[in-house]
Formats: C-alpha cells, sequence, structure tokens
C-alpha cells in the first residue's frame, strides 16, 4: 500500500508542476529550459524524441509536431509554438 501512495504522491506533483509551468510560461516566455518543456509535454501526452541532435521535437497524438532548438535560453517564439501545441491551437 505504500509503493500505492508514493506513485499518487508522485503522479499528483508532475500534475501540479506541469500546470505551475504552463501557467508561468504564459505570463512570461522567457529563459525557459527544455527539460520543463518535457516535462509539460510528459504530462500532457504529448511524444518528444532528442537524440542528441540539435532539436527537440514534439509530437502530438494528432501528427503536429514542433521542433524547438536544444541549446539555452529558448526564444519566446519558441515556448509561444510550444503552448499553442499543448493547448491544441
Amino acid at each position: 500500500m505504500v509503493a500505492h501512495d508514493d506513485v499518487a504522491r508522485s503522479i499528483i506533483q508532475t500534475m501540479n508542476t506541469a500546470a505551475k509551468l504552463l501557467l508561468a510560461m504564459r505570463g512570461n516566455p522567457l529563459d525557459w529550459q527544455l527539460s520543463q518543456l518535457q516535462t509539460v509535454a510528459r504530462q500532457k501526452g504529448i511524444a518528444w524524441r532528442h537524440d542528441g541532435t540539435s532539436h527537440c521535437v514534439f509530437v502530438r497524438s494528432d501528427g503536429k509536431t514542433l521542433p524547438v532548438p536544444a541549446r539555452r535560453p529558448i526564444k519566446p517564439i519558441y515556448i509561444k509554438k510550444f503552448l499553442e501545441l499543448v493547448e491544441g491551437a
């Protein structure tokens, strides 16, 4: 039973983190890291691939893709496009 509680707590924490990240991204599209986008994508069911290349490609279930340069900081235009991808636009 303890393992189940740990898993549930981990899922809730991840959900809260993703929701907070999305809210913060909407308010300020500056200074985001690729790992933060990947956290949101994972929670929202968006696949991504980054095989040591210069871009991380996010792939939505309907096939829509968004390549994001892996270098930091990620430019605000990519954050805005990522938000559109997550929100289904």
